[in-house]
């Protein structure tokens, strides 16, 4: 993978736009990005990291990341933009993200949230892009698959984090067995040494559970086994699920209490046969004294029934003769029935015609039923003349409706023509008051809209005046501090030069310290050094004048930070006074001074406040131009309404004038139809119900005679079938009847005392019945008491095979049962004891696992050592052959073994934890761990070629001639085509490393500069 170009736009502390050529930069292999702390070099960083993966590493990374990653200097309309341009596995892509931002809405106040959008393009061999995708995760598992990396291994593998691995050199087994399982992804081990775990849990839990089946069949055999409420003789072993040995004890005791069970139902089978014998004995007897207490209770019930019937005798003979009467009453019933038929037939005829003739005049009372008809026919006759005048009486109605209806017409016309016209006279001044309000509007409009035009610069004039103000007081406290530092640099820069001064002087002390006797000196090569020179009070050393030199270098760092802080604010302060001054130059005020704050606030207010007199002016444009509409509309439809009234009175007059002559001759012929009523409806309804009284009253006298006729025949026929059944009168005949029910019942009593006196004969001759009367009397309740108690003796012995046979089977089906799980749990058990050993195995606690290392931690030992190996290939050059990284797998403590690692003194021969080491020591330890680190990362992640590395901070705890060898290791990977950018705020490095990339921190925002080449 190898970074061509960055460009960042929005992001984190760049405010505006910057673009970074890593071509340029890499063409030397190294390059530098530096600048003052918090300019932004870490935000480089995280900007390739967010192109890649849509993220930022570590801490930086937040929920709401759209709104972290944006710069608070970015003008309010620039969207936020990461997009890298690299070449990996082959193909030159182009990647840009825009993570989700809150921008203002473009109607209206306030913002409105656009969500993330991501692009990747392809270069072609034409020179062109083409579009890959826009889906964010799609571009995320496509760049994860071309770079064969999390985000979490590129962090560590390309922009190599120099304090982590120092605390990586310094931690414990368990915490460098992190940081390796997050980058060689030994997760899959992990989840073998839980899933082993897991089987031995559940193997486990599985024993226990057929070991508690066991022990339950166990018990419940126990209670089986019980007898009489007393417990098995032999009791249960005392045992727990997971004890050896629990099968066989409990299938030993269930043999011994199913042999016990079979004895007791073999006595219980010979107690049942005893009780069954004396059971059926006894049953016998109660049977024989059953039969003979039922015979001699038969017979006396006999006895009684018959005597009964003897003392009721005279009783049925009148029923008898009672039924006999009625036989003969039932021939004369037919014409009793006819007669009482025709009666009531002939007194509802005689009532009819009785009220039909109370409706009718005086003059019907002693007319017949022909003279009654002929009179309904008469009236009839003069009903049907009177048709023709009931339909002129209704059309003289209609026409006097009309009239009316005409009337009303010309009332509500008359009306509304007298609105209209009086609305009609005030149209011309009520058009000409509306024609001045939307005149009056517009001209509002049109000055709103160039106060609007004034208004904004106004405003942007004011926000500079301020902002101008703020700067002048920043700009004296600026001046004071780059005052100070220069003052500083140029106190420490004599004391260093006094220093050095010093040192030089009394050089031969320094030198002399270091003399022995009999080797040579290293000035003049003497081996004897009789009076060698010592040192003074007050000498300086090396040590002395390099902390002077490196106070003065601060100081010239200071210096030039705070006279570039203070460049950034005067230029600021420029830009705000020509601002505020606007297009005139000053010329707005008197003697071309600039305005202030308060001036400027004032004509704001002005213009703000004549421009919203003015729009809320123009706000009735719209309604008095709708107010005019609705007007014209209103005189169109009074001028319409005026005309049409007048129409329809003209047409009223001609139609009042015939409906005149029409009702003069309706009246004319009306008068003499109605005669002496009121109207010829009255006259007709007169005729109705006349016709109908006399056409009632004659049916009602032609029925009543009709009913007397048949009434006069029903007599004589009742009276002679009387005399023919034997009664002296047809009252007679009648009394004698009886009802269905009177003599059903008669008929029942009589049948009841014939069947009662057989069945009484019938019992007392029974041979049997009268043999047993003259025995002794049965004694039933001894038979039955000897009976009941043979049969509780049977039912208990019963009751004590059927128990004893139950537990039988009950024993025998329980000892199948356990005899079946032992056999399935035998292999259950194998299986868990295998797998128990593999999982303490893996998770080290076994004692098969002699230096208790787990299985993942045995793995991550394994790429321990790969790492240590090429690191020490690095760490060798840096510290000049004198340190080498070895891989220990020996316990710590109480720990466990497996990611020890130590380094080895070629200086001592011993070798000692690496946290022992120095700072210098252990920055470019770390820097060799990093190394060696990514190149197995690397190779772990399918050979991807990594040609972009990053080192963040860690060079200044470096002497000079360390730092030297450091940058030769670095400059080796070219050899590797490899370019290292070195992230420092070392001032050295700058002379030492020519391709830079400087972060410039400003009030503004922070940007970039570049230099690069050989």
């Amino acid at each position: 993978m190898r970074l061509h170009r960055l460009r960042i736009t929005a992001f984190g502390p760049f405010g505006t736009t910057q673009d970074i050529d890593f071509d340029d930069l890499s063409a030397a292999g190294i390059f530098l990005l530096h600048g003052p702390t918090g300019a932004g070099k870490t935000s480089v960083l995280d900007a390739v990291c967010y192109a890649l993966y849509g993220s930022v590493p570590g801490a930086r990374q937040g929920s709401g990341q759209g709104m972290t990653l944006r710069s608070d200097h970015a003008p309010q309309g620039t969207r936020t933009e990461v997009s890298l341009e690299l070449t990996v596995a082959g193909r030159r892509l182009e990647i840009t993200r825009q993570p989700p931002w809150a921008r203002p809405k473009k109607r209206g106040t306030g913002t409105t949230t656009e969500k993330a959008q991501s692009w990747l393009r392809e270069s072609t061999p034409e020179g062109g892009w083409k579009d890959l995708s826009r889906s964010h995760q799609e571009i995320g598992e496509e760049i994860s698959q071309l770079l064969g990396m999390s985000k979490e291994q590129f962090c560590q593998v390309v922009l190599l984090p120099q304090g982590d691995f120092a605390r990586f050199l310094r931690a414990d087994a368990e915490a460098r067995g992190k940081l390796l399982g997050r980058l060689f992804d030994t997760r899959r081990f992990a989840a073998v040494e839980q899933r082993l775990a897991e089987q031995r849990r559940t193997t486990e839990a599985e024993v226990k559970d057929g070991d508690a089946a066991l022990l339950a069949d166990a018990h419940r055999m126990q209670q089986a086994a019980a007898d009489d409420g007393r417990d098995a003789e032999l009791p249960l072993p005392d045992l727990a699920p997971g004890d050896p040995g629990l099968a066989t004890e409990v299938l030993t005791w269930a043999a011994v209490a199913r042999e016990g069970a079979r004895e007791r139902l073999d006595i219980a089978h010979c107690a049942l046969t005893a009780a069954e014998s004396a059971q059926a004995a006894a049953e016998r007897r109660l049977g024989d004294v059953r039969e003979l207490d039922r015979l001699q209770s038969r017979f006396a019930e006999a006895q009684e029934r018959a005597a009964r019937l003897h003392a009721r005798e005279e009783e049925r003979r009148e029923c008898e003769q009672r039924l006999e009467r009625a036989r003969k009453a039932e021939k004369v019933a037919p014409a009793l029935g006819l007669r009482d038929a025709a009666e009531s037939e002939h007194r509802r005829a005689a009532q009819e015609e009785a009220r039909a003739r109370g409706s009718l005049p005086e003059t019907f009372e002693s007319a017949g039923a022909s003279g009654l008809a002929a009179a309904a026919r008469k009236a009839a006759e003069e009903l049907g003349g009177l048709g023709s005048a009931r339909r002129a009486e209704q059309r003289l109605a209609d026409i006097t409706a009309e009239r009316a209806a005409l009337g009303r017409q010309e009332r509500a016309d008359d009306e509304i023509s007298r609105d209209a016209a009086g609305w009609l006279e005030s149209w011309d001044t009520t058009r000409a008051a509306l024609q001045e309000r939307i005149e009056s509007a517009q001209e509002a409009a049109t000055h709103a809209e160039r106060l609007a035009g004034r208004l904004e610069p106004a405003r942007t004039r004011l926000d500079a005046a301020r902002r101008r103000d703020r700067l002048v007081q920043d700009a004296a406290a600026v001046q004071d501090r780059a005052l100070t530092a220069r003052e500083r640099a140029t106190s420490t820069h004599e004391h260093w030069l006094a220093l050095k001064e010093q040192r030089l002087t009394g050089i031969a002390a320094e030198l002399a310290a270091h003399l022995t006797d009999g080797e040579p000196c290293a000035v003049c090569g003497a081996t004897e050094h009789p009076d060698p020179t010592r040192k003074t009070a007050g000498h300086v050393d090396r040590g002395a004048e390099e902390e002077a030199l490196a106070a003065h270098r601060a100081a010239l760092e200071s210096r030039t930070a705070a006279e570039r802080e203070l460049s950034d604010v005067q230029a600021s302060l420029a830009a705000a006074t020509a601002a505020a001054r606007g297009s005139g130059t000053g010329a707005d005020q008197p003697g071309g001074t600039d305005p202030t704050v308060d001036e400027l606030s004032a004509a704001v207010e002005e213009l703000r406040r004549s421009h919203a007199e003015a729009r809320d002016r123009a706000s009735g444009l719209h309604a008095a131009r709708e107010a005019l509409a609705r007007a014209e509309r209103e005189y169109d439809r009074r001028v319409a309404e005026q005309q049409e009234a007048e129409r329809r009175a003209a047409s009223r007059a001609t139609l009042r004038e015939a409906l005149g002559r029409e009702q003069e001759s309706l009246e004319a012929e009306l008068a003499h139809a109605r005669g002496t009523a009121g109207s010829v409806a009255a006259r007709a309804a007169q005729l109705e119900r006349q016709t109908a009284l006399l056409t009632e009253a004659a049916d009602a006298a032609r029925a009543a005679d009709e009913t007397a006729e048949r009434l006069k025949a029903a007599d004589a026929r009742l009276a002679d079938a009387a005399f023919r059944a034997g009664f002296d009168t047809p009252v007679a005949a009648a009394e004698a009847l009886l009802d269905d029910a009177r003599h059903r019942e008669l008929q029942h009593r009589i049948d009841a005392w014939r069947n009662e006196e057989a069945a009484v004969r019938a019992v007392l001759a029974e041979p049997d019945t009268a043999a047993a009367a003259q025995r002794p009397p049965a004694d039933l309740p001894a038979a039955r008491a000897e009976a009941e108690t043979a049969g509780r003796r049977l039912r208990a012995a019963a009751s004590a095979r059927d128990a004893a046979a139950r537990r039988c089977a009950e024993l025998d089906r329980l000892s199948a049962r356990t005899i079946e799980g032992t056999r399935r749990l035998a292999p259950l058990r194998a299986a868990y004891d295998r797998v128990a050993r593999m999982a303490g195995l893996a998770a080290g606690t076994s004692a098969d696992n002699e230096r208790r290392m787990r299985l993942e931690s045995y793995v991550l030992a394994a790429r321990l050592e790969q790492v240590a190996a090429a690191a020490t290939v690095r760490l060798r050059r840096m510290s000049s052959g004198r340190y080498t990284l070895v891989h220990s797998d020996d316990r710590t403590g109480r720990g466990r073994s497996g990611l020890g690692l130590h380094v080895v003194d070629a200086w001592t021969g011993r070798e000692r934890d690496t946290a022992t080491l120095s700072g210098g020591e252990t920055f470019f330890a770390s820097l060799a761990l990093a190394l060696g680190l990514a190149d197995v990362v690397t190779d772990e992640a399918g050979g991807v070629r990594l040609d972009t590395l990053f080192i963040d901070e860690g060079f200044g705890s470096l002497d000079d001639q360390t730092l030297d060898e450091v940058l030769d290791v670095l400059d080796s990977l070219r050899e590797r085509d490899r370019s290292v950018g070195i992230v420092s705020h070392v001032a050295d490095l700058r002379r030492r490393v020519h391709a830079q990339l400087e972060v410039v921190k400003g009030r503004a925002g922070s940007s970039v500069r570049q230099r690069g080449g050989i």
